[in-house]
């Protein structure tokens, strides 16, 4: 089936009686003012099997279908580039991102990055989508990236990041050893004076949060699992040089690059509602190669 001609279908319920197909969809299914509008144009919405507007009202038992995927052809030059796809389904792909590559192009980075590497996947399966990642990860961190592979999906998925519904989790590791097994950094972020990058903490920037919970204690390094309630740009990152525990390989915050040379941070879990089902759905990224022989190298230290 393809999945660019798939239907999301929905049957009315008794609370859904004499309410207006609009009002269903934007109160109960969350749909954003983009997407309705979209819908409005052309034939797209059908209540048992026949065209309906949007602004008729339903009856209890009606099937309400809807054409939520059109083609779109993508500004991102595709690549044949190697992607590790963690999950796919007709809504979603979540893949494992390597160390190195950026999420999205951008002047600096114009190809090989995953928004080449996913349209190249996309073309080569003769699918045609704009490229839409949930969020976005640092070029040297590694782990789950999120896209959602029409607009329905993107939006269902935004309005949950923004209403603090999706559980991020990653793991880092940072230098010396915290005294408390757990804790939290509640500490503003701002972009530093005369960098275009680097973020500091300062009274003035954005409320930041991070939740911390110490793993494993080594001699001279310790594994940190990471929960972040805000998602500012460089937020671990700089939120552990705050506390003098900067994380290993980051060299512009401070962390030592003796054992591994970017940032020893990792998006571990993704956790959320699929868009469709509303049932819970957790992405997995096993660590790449370059942390598995940190772990080594700390485990005979």
């Amino acid at each position: 089936m393809n999945s660019v001609n798939t239907l999301w279908e929905y049957r009315l319920q008794p609370e859904d009686a004499g309410q207006k197909y609009l009002s269903i969809l934007k109160h109960k299914f969350h749909f954003s003012l983009k997407v309705l509008q979209h819908l409005k144009q052309g034939e797209r919405v059908w209540v048992d099997g026949r065209f309906t507007y949007l602004t008729a009202r339903g009856k209890e038992g009606e099937l309400l279908s809807i054409q939520l995927f059109a083609e779109e052809e993508s500004p991102i030059q595709g690549e044949d580039l190697p992607l590790s796809i963690l999950y796919e389904d007709d809504y979603l792909l979540a893949v494992n991102k390597p160390v190195g590559q950026v999420v999205h192009p951008n002047r600096r980075y114009p190809d090989n990055t995953l928004g080449n590497a996913v349209i190249g996947y996309w073309e080569r399966k003769g699918e045609q989508r704009l490229y839409r990642p949930i969020h976005r990860i640092d070029r040297n961190t590694s782990g789950v990236v999120i896209i959602a592979k029409n607009q329905f999906a993107h939006q269902q998925l935004a309005w949950q990041l923004v209403r603090g519904h999706i559980h991020k989790r990653y793991y880092g590791f940072v230098q010396g050893n915290l005294f408390e097994n757990r804790g939290t950094i509640d500490s503003p972020i701002g972009l530093a004076p005369n960098s275009f990058i680097k973020r500091q903490i300062q009274r003035d920037g954005e409320a930041s949060r991070t939740d911390y919970r110490v793993i494993r204690r080594y001699s001279e390094a310790s594994l940190l699992e990471f929960i972040l309630e805000t998602g500012r740009t460089h937020q671990i990152r700089v939120h552990c040089e705050s506390i003098g525990h900067p994380l290993l390989g980051d060299d512009l915050y401070g962390g030592n690059t003796l054992l591994i040379n970017r940032q020893a941070l990792h998006s571990s879990v993704y956790a959320f509602l699929h868009p469709v089902t509303g049932l819970p759905l957790v992405i997995r990224a096993p660590f790449p190669e370059d942390l598995r022989h940190l772990l080594k190298a700390l485990n005979k230290a």
